[in-house]
């Protein structure tokens, strides 16, 4: 990319502009990428995301990490069904409201100005039909609005706006980092092609005595629109269809945006690497994100002596 300085073998130590997308679950990739990056004497000094990618990006600047993945990565089954709160409202089944307030508990509240590193975070402004950077103000504000995924969970308002998820516009923000002072752009895409994947089975035990009607309709949800519940003979709902649009909506715009900004190194997650809602297998892709993060800037390495 011009004006960007090409990854060699002889600057071991390099700053990084770092774009983290959408893509539920599999964002927990955008961890173990986060941590082999910082490993291998690569300094990342801003931060874009949309949707997941703000969440980690967001909790990321604010220099958390490692407090949330010590939390994400003990979540079972049941705990992520229990962060769901429904809204009982025709804008989206679920508030969002009880992710945020213990977002909030466990990172605590910062002012997106104030952060150690550059962060933006996207997010889509529905009324006037565009994207917003959202790079001041409250952090938690700007992830709310980021991961409002339309129909899933209710649209935040925001600065005077009706705000939804920012993979509706840019699954992969690039352009928030074009005038960044560092040396390479790296962009993590979380719908790249589908692999081969495990079958993989995490059961728990049954609680004992009935399951609450509440719990039972979260549940239900998430089935559906896990990827590894369908059989081919399976009837998609309502749910799962608008579930799906949104998917291949943004596995289009993964691809534009890719080919238009061209950043330095491009770090493809599989997009069936695991269900949307599966965020109880955080070690499993965090440990995913490692592996494509040494492929992807290891690749580059052996590409840049070869040229």
């Amino acid at each position: 990319m011009q004006g960007k300085t090409a990854l060699t073998t002889r600057n071991p130590t390099q700053t990084v502009s770092l774009v983290l997308g959408s893509g539920g679950a599999r964002g927990m990739a955008h961890i173990g990428i986060i941590q082999w990056l910082q490993e291998n004497n690569y300094i990342i000094q801003s931060v874009a995301g949309s949707s997941i990618g703000a969440v980690v990006g967001g909790i990321f600047a604010a220099g958390k990490l490692e407090a949330y993945t010590e939390w994400v990565t003990a979540l079972s089954r049941t705990d992520v069904l229990m962060l769901l709160d429904f809204s009982f409202s025709w804008a989206g089944l679920f508030k969002g409201e009880r992710i945020i307030e213990l977002l909030r508990e466990l990172v605590g509240e910062y002012n997106i100005e104030d952060l150690p590193i550059s962060f933006t975070a996207v997010a889509t402004d529905i009324t006037a039909g565009k994207e917003i950077w959202l790079n001041r103000g409250s952090l938690f504000d700007a992830i709310r609005a980021s991961f409002a995924i339309p129909t899933l969970f209710t649209p935040h308002e925001y600065l005077g706006r009706k705000l939804l998820d920012g993979g509706l516009l840019n699954p992969v923000p690039i352009a928030p980092t074009l005038n960044d002072l560092t040396d390479i752009i790296v962009a993590v895409n979380l719908n790249g092609n589908a692999e081969p994947q495990p079958e993989v089975c995490i059961e728990e035990p049954t609680p004992k005595g009935k399951e609450s009607p509440y719990k039972q309709r979260i549940k239900k949800f998430v089935e559906e629109v896990s990827p590894r519940k369908r059989s081919k003979n399976h009837d998609w709902g309502f749910i799962e269809v608008i579930h799906h649009s949104l998917d291949v909506m943004q596995n289009t715009i993964s691809r534009q945006k890719l080919a238009a900004y061209s950043p330095d190194v491009t770090i493809d997650i599989p997009k069936n690497a695991c269900g949307s809602f599966e965020f109880y297998r955080a070690k499993e892709l965090i440990a995913l994100g490692r592996r494509k993060a040494e492929k992807a800037l290891i690749g580059m390495h052996c590409l840049d002596r070869n040229s």
